[in-house]
């Protein structure tokens, strides 16, 4: 029974409405049956340790702009959420493939990986939003076929599939196009599997326990191409990547993107005040800040400094905005998150508000990308925000923005001033056409006044100095 219909029984219980009668009336025990069960749910989900472990959540509603692809994968299924998806049925057996060769190359049993995970299954489901109504036996089988084919998707990628055993003509491996696919459903929300699960499965591969370190570095490196910043993202520079990730492969990438500045992963609290949105591009050119591209390889590394505004380099390609996307909804949804990606991207929003925006930004580098057109990234931005949740005083970028604002209001007060000033003029000197005339008059005999002034200094200064001067200074001396 859903719970909106044990509500509506209640209701009728006491004397509310009456149930219609062409609706079939559960008996009494059914009914105090169904409202004990849902009430004991009720309970249970309030303990605050049944939410504890929950890192995989649902995507949230309001993000979705009906654009599945864009949070729904689209090739591969990873834990629950899509497992029944018909569309992805067909890399069921790529997985039981996967799983046979990882078998068969270390010599194990079957029974070895699912026993393993059966052990940590509490722990497992407890990461996923809601109530997973799969049998324990399905479970824990769709977590080995799902992590193994991770892992050793993630070694291929990074020693070679071949060097691995697989054939040169692999019908998965082989093909980069089908890689980037599922490299695409491997980033979104609802398509992931516990960090610890991936670390379990390949310490049973290697033969050698806690991998949490090198299964980071793996993530960090088969994602290190969706980064939105062109530069080569050195993952061999931090040894304590494991430190910090524990839940799933998309905090890891997010974790990539703040560098792993603990600063940065916390939310801010600030004394709540009024709303800062940063002027636009157009609006900041014509205040006289500077727009310069930022070389660093930290996409929000934003500065301004001396009425330059420097931006790190944006690559957007075809997949970018599903990507933001789903980072967003991280943010959104995980615990004690801070709002790193969200702040870039609305700060970008408020940055774009045209296709000549990215036109300029275009020419100046900062951003790069293969979409049909500028407007199209103008676009991105715009749905991204569409119906955002997100308050910029929390923002790391808040203080950068009121800067920049305050920048653009001094600007408008000398020009607003000199606006008066203008108004002024055209109200006492150029209200008709006389006053016009008689300006111009003035002004000219001013012009005249001053070039004989200075054509009649000449004339002296040429005389003081002239030979004929000299001598009859001199004769005059000598006859005296």
């Amino acid at each position: 029974m859903e719970p909106s219909e044990a509500l509506r029984i209640m209701i009728n219980d006491n004397g509310g409405e009456n149930v219609s009668a062409d609706e079939p009336s559960p008996s009494e025990p059914e009914r105090v049956i169904c409202i004990k069960e849902e009430l004991k749910q009720g309970c249970q989900d309030h303990v605050p340790g049944s939410w504890a472990q929950l890192s995989i959540y649902r995507f949230p509603h309001y993000l979705k702009d009906g654009n599945d692809k864009a949070w729904v994968p689209q090739i591969i299924s990873l834990g629950p959420y899509h497992h029944s998806k018909e569309h992805l049925h067909h890399m069921e057996q790529h997985k039981l493939r996967c799983l046979h060769h990882i078998l068969r190359r270390a010599n194990h049993e079957r029974d070895l990986y699912l026993d393993s995970v059966k052990e940590v299954e509490e722990r497992a489901r407890a990461c996923y939003e809601g109530t997973i109504s799969m049998s324990s036996d399905k479970f824990v089988e769709m977590m080995v076929l799902d992590g193994c084919f991770v892992i050793k998707l993630f070694r291929g990628f990074n020693e070679g599939f071949e060097k691995l055993g697989y054939h040169p003509n692999d019908p998965i491996f082989s093909i980069w196009e089908s890689i980037l696919k599922i490299q695409q459903d491997m980033i979104m929300l609802e398509n992931q599997i516990p960090l610890f699960v991936l670390d379990l499965l390949l310490g049973l591969q290697l033969g050698n326990p806690n991998q949490k370190e090198r299964v980071a570095k793996l993530v960090i490196y088969f994602f290190d191409s969706l980064h939105p910043n062109s530069s080569t993202f050195d993952i061999y520079k931090f040894n304590r990547l494991s430190d910090h990730c524990s839940v799933h492969c998309l905090e890891v990438f997010w974790w990539s993107l703040l560098h792993l500045n603990p600063t940065r992963s916390k939310t801010m609290h600030r004394p709540r005040s009024w709303k800062l949105l940063i002027p636009s591009l157009t609006e900041l050119r014509h205040a006289g800040i500077q727009i310069r591209l930022k070389y660093t390889d930290d996409w929000g590394d934003i500065e301004f400094k001396d009425r330059v505004l420097s931006i790190p380099q944006l690559v957007i390609r075809d997949g970018t905005g599903s990507l933001f996307l789903n980072l967003i909804a991280f943010e959104q949804s995980h615990f004690n998150c801070s709002n790193y990606v969200t702040s870039c991207v609305v700060f970008m929003h408020n940055l774009i508000k045209s296709s000549e925006d990215v036109q300029y930004l275009r020419n100046k580098r900062i951003i790069l990308h293969c979409l049909e057109s500028d407007a199209k990234v103008s676009d991105l931005f715009s749905r991204l925000c569409q119906e955002l949740a997100f308050d910029n005083q929390d923002s790391h970028l808040y203080d950068l923005s009121g800067e920049v604002k305050l920048q653009c209001h001094q600007y408008l007060r000398i020009y607003s001033r000199w606006n008066q000033w203008r108004a002024i003029l055209k109200n006492k000197y150029f209200d008709n056409p006389w006053s016009i005339i008689s300006l111009v008059a003035a002004f000219v005999l001013l012009v005249l006044t001053f070039i004989q002034s200075m054509a009649t200094t000449r004339w002296v200064l040429d005389f003081l100095y002239s030979g004929n001067y000299l001598t009859s200074t001199l004769g005059v001396i000598k006859v005296r």
